[in-house]
């Protein structure tokens, strides 16, 4: 089995929205996604999402993106990014999913001996959006996320009283650091609780200078925005 990431698909299938007044990157990138995808990720694999999955305001309006995802292969582990409105509750949001999708949100879910957690995450505080009101955002979801890791920490020790040794996935919206790749609670909490691997996205455009993949301190950071890995999903790792 293996474990791939792609996010910010931004998609719109009812309500058509068109990606490449972004730059011709996103040229017809939804159908280089499926091809791509179906030629890399077999049935029994996975794919992580991490969060920009649809355009839709509302949940019912989602669901088209949800089944056009749900068609592609592999089962999906989804996360919420910041422009998935639709997204209300975590409770409605799983009873819409289709089967083989599942969604994350500030807690733990396990697929097999695979364990999936995270939150979406906040802006940098780098003076530029440094206000009261995105501190206060940013140290909720600092908290938020210290509950997923937690979470973790109980199905991981259980797992391991198993004599089963985890693979363990966390999911992330915005960027966990910025472009210094400087200490923040976001990456002294993953540290503190031993995470290996780490997904996110958000991060778009020809200008953007993020590494795909960066490591620091025994963690394997990968960007997975689609645009910025040409549409297609990228490995993890292989069980």
């Amino acid at each position: 089995m293996k474990i791939f990431a792609l996010s910010d698909l931004h998609l719109s299938i009812n309500f058509p929205k068109p990606m490449n007044i972004f730059g011709p990157t996103w040229d017809n990138y939804i159908d280089k996604v499926k091809v791509n995808w179906q030629a890399l990720v077999k049935p029994e694999d996975i794919v992580v999402i991490s969060g920009d999955i649809s355009w839709a305001m509302y949940l019912e309006d989602a669901k088209a993106d949800l089944n056009y995802i749900n068609k592609l292969n592999g089962r999906k582990v989804i996360l919420r990014g910041n422009h998935d409105y639709w997204w209300s509750t975590i409770s409605g949001v799983r009873e819409a999913l289709p089967q083989n999708m599942y969604a994350v949100q500030n807690d733990c879910i396990q697929i097999d001996n695979v364990l999936f957690f995270g939150s979406r995450g906040w802006l940098m505080s780098e003076g530029i959006n440094d206000t009261a009101e995105n501190k206060k955002i940013y140290t909720r979801e600092v908290l938020r996320l210290e509950l997923s890791l937690k979470n973790m920490q109980v199905k991981r020790e259980k797992l391991l009283e198993q004599g089963i040794t985890p693979v363990e996935i966390c999911m992330l919206h915005y960027p966990p650091f910025n472009i210094l790749r400087a200490d923040t609670p976001v990456t002294n909490l993953l540290e503190k609780y031993d995470v290996k691997n780490v997904v996110y996205g958000h991060l778009h455009g020809s200008s953007c200078m993020a590494e795909k993949v960066v490591e620091k301190n025994g963690i394997k950071y990968f960007l997975t925005s689609c645009d910025l890995v040409d549409n297609c999903p990228q490995l993890i790792t292989e069980i």
